[in-house]
C-alpha cells in the first residue's frame, strides 16, 4: 500500500468518527489562537506600524539607540556560565545519589526540589537579604555597608542554585536507565572506579549531559524574575525587553527584544528535542538487568558526600533566610519577632485579593491543562490524522518560548476585537494553561507508548466508542501521567512570572507579580511573607495530590535510598 493511498483511508475512517474529527478540529483551533498565532502577531508587530504597514524603523532604533547588543551578548555569556555551573552541580548530585552508598539520598533529593516548587526570584531575594548593603552576612556579621550585591556573579550564582535542579533530574533520568552490567563487567575485567566512570558511565551519560545544558542555558536566557530583581547594571534582554514596554511605552521596541531571546531560546529547546534527546548510547530496551554495584570505598563517597552538603545548607540559608525575613518586624531597623507581614497579607484588600486571584486561577488553570494534555497525548500516539504534526509543534511552542515573548504576544494578539481577552481572567489562565501544556502531552505520550494499543482496540471490537474507550481504557492507563501533569500544572501556575507579568489587571493579580512589586518598593519582609505563603500553598497541594494517588490510584512515587 503506497502512502497516497493510506493517508486516503485514513481519512475514510476519521470522516467516520464525526465525534473523532469535531474534538481534533476543535482542539487544532484552539492550539492554532493561542499557541502560534500569538509567535506570529509577535514577529508582525515588529515590522509595522500602528497602521499595519511594512515598518523597519523600530527595529532600526533598537539596534543604533539601545543596549541591545550589550544585552544579548550579556544573556549569552550569563546562559554559557550558568548552562555549565548548573550541569556540572547536577550530575555530581545526580553521580552521588544513583552511584554511591552516600547516607542521606532521599534529603539530599528532597532538598534539590526546592528551588523548582517555589517562584523563580526566591533565591534572589535571600541574595540580597544576606549579601546586600543591609545584609545579614555582609553587615552584621562581616561589617561591610557598602557592598553591591548586583550584577553578572550574584546572577550566576543565583541561576545556578535556581536551574540545576532541572539538570540533576535529566542526568539522574539517564544514569537511571543505563545498565548497570556494562559497569559492573569492566570492574569484574580489573579496571579502577575512575578507568570505569572515565571510560563506561561518563560516555553513557553524554547524551543526558549535553541535554541538561542545553536546557538550563534555555531556562537561563529566558528566565525573568532573578534579572529583574538583582541585574542591576548588568543588561540582559528579558529585563530589557520588559523595561521599553513598561518603562518606555515602547510595544515595538519591546516586542523586537523578546524576539531576540526567542531565537537562541528555541534553538537551544529544538536542539536538544530532536538531536540530542535520540543521541543515546544505552544498550537496553527494558529495566536494567545489572544490580548497580554501589561505590563504597570512601575516598569517593566522603568528598561527594561534603559538597552534596555544602550545596544543601547553601539551599537551606537562603530558603531558611526568607522564612525567618518574614517573621521580622522591619527588615534593617527592628529585627523582632512579629506576624506584621502575614497579618498584612490577609487583612489587606491587595494581599487577601491576590492570594485569592492565585488560587483561582491556578485551580481553573490545573485541571484543563491535565485533561486537555491527555486528551492530546492520546490523539497523538493513537490515532492518524491531517495535521498530527502541527497539534505536536503547536503544543511545544509555548514551552520552548521565553515566559516574556509569550506575555508580549499575548498583549498584541488579544488586546482587539473579536478576540478581546485583556485584563480579563480568561487570558491569564489561557497563558497558564499552554506555557505548562507541553509538560502534561510528553507525560501521557510516554504512558501510553508503554502499553500496547491492542488493549484499546478490543475496547473499539466490542462496539466502544472512541469516548468511552478513552474515558475507561486509556485514560486509566495515564493515571500517572495525569497526576504527574496536575501537579506539574499547579506549581507552575502558582510560581509564573514572565509569561503572565504583562497580563495582570486591576481586576486580577497574581502572588508573584505582588512579591515582584514588594521587592521593587524595598518591602522585603512583606515579600518573604508572600513567598513563604506561596511555597506552604505548593506543599500542601503536593501533599493532597500525592495521598490521592497514593490511596485512590495505587500509585507509588519511586523512592530513593
Amino acid at each position: 500500500m503506497n502512502i497516497k493511498t493510506q493517508k486516503r483511508r485514513e481519512a475514510l475512517m476519521l470522516l467516520k468518527q464525526p465525534g473523532l474529527l469535531a474534538t481534533i478540529i476543535v482542539i487544532l483551533l484552539i492550539l492554532i489562537v493561542f499557541c502560534i498565532y500569538p509567535i506570529i502577531r509577535l514577529l508582525v508587530t515588529c515590522i509595522t506600524n500602528e497602521s499595519g504597514h511594512f515598518d523597519l524603523s523600530s527595529i532600526t532604533y533598537v539596534l543604533k539607540k539601545t543596549n541591545i547588543g550589550l544585552a544579548f551578548r550579556n544573556s549569552i555569556k550569563l546562559g554559557l556560565v550558568v548552562g555549565i555551573l548548573a550541569t556540572i552541580i547536577g550530575y555530581v548530585f545526580a553521580f552521588a545519589i544513583n552511584r554511591t552508598s552516600m547516607p542521606g539520598k532521599k534529603f539530599f533529593h528532597t532538598i534539590a526540589m526546592l528551588p523548582i516548587l517555589s517562584p523563580p526570584f526566591v533565591i534572589s531575594l535571600a541574595m540580597i537579604l544576606l549579601f546586600g548593603r543591609s545584609g545579614v552576612i555582609t553587615k552584621q556579621l562581616l561589617g561591610i555597608t557598602n557592598h553591591n550585591v548586583y550584577g553578572f556573579s550574584s546572577l550566576v550564582i543565583v541561576q545556578t542554585l535556581a536551574l540545576f535542579p532541572l539538570a540533576y533530574l535529566n542526568e539522574k533520568g539517564i544514569m537511571e536507565s543505563m545498565d548497570s552490567s556494562v559497569e559492573n563487567a569492566a570492574r569484574s575485567l580489573g579496571a579502577g572506579r575512575l578507568k570505569v566512570f572515565l571510560s563506561v558511565t561518563l560516555p553513557l551519560s553524554l547524551p543526558g549531559i549535553l541535554s541538561a545544558f542545553l536546557i538550563v542555558f534555555a531556562k537561563s536566557l529566558s528566565d525573568f524574575g532573578n534579572p529583574q530583581v538583582l541585574a542591576g547594571d548588568y543588561a540582559v534582554l528579558s529585563v530589557s525587553a520588559y523595561t521599553q514596554i513598561t518603562g518606555l511605552y515602547n510595544l515595538r521596541t519591546g516586542s523586537f527584544m523578546a524576539v531576540s531571546i526567542l531565537v537562541p531560546s528555541m534553538l537551544a529547546f529544538f536542539i536538544q528535542k530532536y538531536w540530542v534527546a535520540k543521541k543515546s548510547f544505552v544498550t537496553i530496551t527494558g529495566k536494567p538487568v545489572g544490580q548497580v554495584d554501589f561505590i563504597t570505598e570512601k575516598n569517593v563517597v566522603c568528598p561527594l558526600f561534603c559538597l552534596c552538603i555544602v550545596l544543601t545548607l547553601g539551599i537551606l540559608l537562603f530558603y531558611g533566610t526568607v522564612v525567618w525575613v518574614s517573621l521580622v518586624k522591619t527588615w534593617g531597623v527592628d529585627m523582632s519577632i512579629s506576624l506584621k507581614n502575614y497579618q498584612f497579607v490577609f487583612q489587606s484588600g491587595s494581599g487577601k485579593k491576590a492570594l485569592r486571584d492565585t488560587l483561582l486561577l491556578s485551580l481553573i488553570a490545573t485541571p484543563i491543562t491535565a485533561i486537555l494534555g491527555m486528551m492530546i497525548s492520546f490523539l497523538l500516539v493513537r490515532k492518524k490524522f491531517f495535521g498530527r504534526k502541527l497539534m505536536e509543534f503547536s503544543t511545544m511552542i509555548p514551552f520552548a518560548v521565553p515566559g516574556i515573548a509569550l506575555g508580549i504576544g499575548y498583549v498584541v494578539s488579544f488586546n482587539q476585537k473579536p478576540l478581546l481577552l485583556t485584563g480579563t481572567a480568561v487570558i491569564i489562565i489561557a497563558a497558564l494553561v499552554f506555557r505548562t501544556l507541553s509538560v502534561g502531552v510528553e507525560a501521557g505520550s510516554n504512558s501510553l507508548r508503554q502499553v500496547d494499543k491492542s488493549i484499546e482496540e478490543a475496547s473499539t471490537i466490542l462496539g466502544a466508542d472512541n469516548f468511552t474507550t478513552f474515558v475507561h481504557i486509556s485514560l486509566p492507563i495515564m493515571k500517572s501521567a495525569l497526576f504527574s501533569g496536575l501537579l506539574n500544572a499547579f506549581v507552575r501556575s502558582m510560581t509564573s512570572v514572565s509569561a503572565v507579568i504583562f497580563l495582570v489587571s486591576v481586576k486580577w493579580n497574581l502572588l508573584t507579580v505582588s512579591i515582584m512589586s514588594a521587592i521593587e518598593s524595598n518591602k522585603l519582609g512583606l515579600a518573604s511573607a508572600y513567598c513563604v505563603l506561596l511555597m506552604c500553598i505548593v506543599l500542601v497541594a503536593m501533599a493532597i495530590l500525592d495521598l490521592l494517588v497514593n490511596r485512590a490510584f495505587g500509585y507509588r512515587r519511586p523512592k530513593h535510598e
